[in-house]
């Protein structure tokens, strides 16, 4: 009984320290949110390429959620794609490639044209090389599909955390 009684009041002192933690929720008040609504004045500009275009859907599929008013920022990408080969046999034949995507973005308030956030984001994938050529091609685009969503979702997570920034040291909040 003395045991149950430790555990509990463990337990209850836990608690307490948990909710004393200045831990809180990215997206509170959901859609009304002060991320939320922050995330929804941001236009995309067009991103060059093939890995653009997927990106650039990634990232709006992500932020059309958060759909506002008037755009007050204009999100700004440019990609490197790189392929690599890493994996060769002993006649030379490349067995491994690694795809990988890097992104330099920015974040520019139209206002003004001051650029509010300036970051990278990247992913990589590894692809089996194999016989049929048609599956290399294949692999290598499936790849680059997945790291183009893994970027976007990079680039919206350090939105998130600036809009909340910049809500905190906003006067108004």
């Amino acid at each position: 009984m003395r045991d149950m009684i430790a555990r509990i009041t463990i337990l209850v002192a836990l608690s307490a320290l948990l909710a004393g933690c200045s831990l809180r929720p990215l997206y509170a008040g959901g859609t009304n949110g002060v991320v939320a609504q922050q995330l929804g004045n941001i236009e995309i500009e067009p991103i060059a390429g093939k890995a653009g275009w997927l990106t650039r859907n990634a990232l709006k599929d992500q932020l059309e959620a958060f759909e506002g008013q008037q755009a007050k920022y204009r999100l700004i990408v440019a990609l490197e794609d790189k392929i690599a080969g890493f994996g060769v046999r002993g006649d030379d034949r490349i067995t491994r490639e690694r795809r990988t995507l890097r992104a330099r973005y920015q974040l520019v308030r139209l206002s003004d044209s001051v650029v509010m956030l300036d970051a990278t984001a990247g992913s990589d994938a590894g692809i089996d090389v194999v016989s049929s050529e048609y599956a290399t091609i294949a692999a290598e685009d499936t790849a680059l599909e997945n790291l183009s969503v893994r970027v976007a979702n990079q680039i919206v997570t350090r939105l998130s955390l600036f809009a909340r920034t910049e809500a905190n040291a906003s006067p108004e909040s």
